[in-house]
């Protein structure tokens, strides 16, 4: 029902943890214990083998392990990442791109965020908002990550990079983000925020957001 040929002849257990999963509707951590319990240190192949099948099965709740597994191989396998970037990032479902984020930090952490750096610029970067909300989103609150803990300005940076985005979901991320770091650091953020163009309409949804608490 749920894993592909790679794992004929394991336990039937397997199947029953993705069963069960059918039934969460809140929240992802029995998602996430699920995908711990299937996820097979050092066995790149079958991990990546029952990731792509569950990326291909109907509910998201399945599939959200298959992003979860990825997020895990991703630090040591370079074929993971792009799986998240160019294909799980296109699922139309939320509760996935939840997990793509949860999954980038996963990777991001498990590279060590300042060796992170090359991979979370391109990420900012790319064209689709999804895969830019992922690192925005999945880094919160970035000033509590190493690196960034002792560099508050330069998550500031990074984030505002999407401050005029066409799509209002990262936007909305950016300036959500931006208001987690002001609570320890507001005058780093006024700083950045007081260079910004606010004639500009999307420019502005986003200060508006950061500055949320503080009419």
């Amino acid at each position: 029902m749920f894993l592909g040929t790679a794992y004929q002849g394991e336990p039937d257990f397997m199947e029953e943890i993705l069963k069960g999963l059918l039934k969460v509707e809140h929240g992802f951590k029995p998602i996430e214990m699920a995908a711990r319990d299937l996820f097979k240190p050092g066995s790149d192949a079958k991990n990546m083998s029952l990731a792509r099948d569950l990326l291909k099965n109907d509910h998201y709740q399945i599939r959200s392990v298959g992003v979860f597994i990825l997020g895990y191989m991703a630090s040591e396998n370079d074929q993971a990442l792009p799986v998240l970037k160019n294909e799980v990032s296109l699922d139309p479902s939320w509760q996935v791109q939840e997990i793509l984020a949860k999954s980038f930090d996963q990777f991001c952490k498990d590279r060590g965020y300042k060796k992170a750096l090359p991979v979370i610029k391109e990420w900012l970067d790319d064209k689709n908002p999804n895969v830019c909300r992922a690192v925005t989103e999945g880094l919160r609150i970035w000033t509590g990550r190493d690196y960034f803990r002792d560099n508050p300005g330069a998550a500031i940076g990074l984030i505002s990079r999407n401050k005029n985005s066409e799509s209002e979901y990262l936007r909305k991320s950016v300036g959500n983000s931006l208001r987690d770091i002001s609570k320890k650091h507001p005058g780093l953020v006024e700083q950045e925020t007081a260079s910004w163009d606010l004639s500009d309409r999307r420019v502005l949804y986003t200060y508006k957001l950061v500055n949320k608490t503080r009419s």
